[in-house]
């Protein structure tokens, strides 16, 4: 019995435990598998659109303006890669003139470290389509608020979208998209 319990408590039983609770930490921390169960909601309104029920009166004198709100330039439908995903990606221009990129309806994983792209890859069906938005150009335009709901992304003003056209939930982690939709001009 005092020769198992000398070896149970010898140098390399002592740092082969705390290799393994090491690479079991470091493990949970890297995956973060918790996240799979984990939904966070995000319900964002489109930028300039005004939730009044009647509009304002104009002077009798004036003549009506044309009405100037956000325009949807080009859409597309999220298809799964990696992990299931579904939902409309719009790039729209709001009244003042700058850029956002509108997920609605979104729903997939949670996952470590998703970023929201604009890219200039094409939008690939299966295993093909995982990992080809980093190849090219892109822009991120930052954390994935919630992995459900819709909610909106500023472009950066010095955007030239004409080379743009996919929008990529991109797990920077690992390298590899969630899902992505083709953006078709409107």
């Amino acid at each position: 019995m005092g020769r198992v319990r000398k070896v149970l408590t010898g140098p390399l039983v002592i740092a082969v435990l705390v290799v393994a609770v090491g690479g079991a930490g470091f493990g949970l921390y890297w995956f973060q598998p918790w996240k799979l169960w984990q939904d966070e909601t995000v319900q964002e309104a489109l930028p300039g659109v005004a939730e009044t029920s009647a509009p304002p009166a104009a002077a009798p004198s004036e003549s009506p303006s044309p009405a100037t709100g956000p325009r949807t330039l080009a859409s597309g439908e999220l298809i799964s890669h990696e992990h299931a995903t579904s939902g409309t990606v719009k790039l729209v221009r709001l009244a003042d003139g700058s850029h956002v990129v509108r997920l609605e309806n979104l729903n997939t994983s949670n996952g470590p470290d998703l970023r929201v792209w604009l890219t200039d890859a094409p939008v690939k069906q299966g295993t093909a389509g995982w990992h080809v938005f980093d190849d090219g150009k892109y822009v991120s335009l930052g954390k994935l608020k919630g992995n459900k709901g819709s909610q909106n992304y500023a472009l950066p003003g010095d955007t030239d979208l004409s080379g743009f056209s996919s929008v990529s939930i991109w797990c920077d982690r690992f390298d590899v998209s969630f899902g992505a939709a083709e953006l078709a001009r409107t």
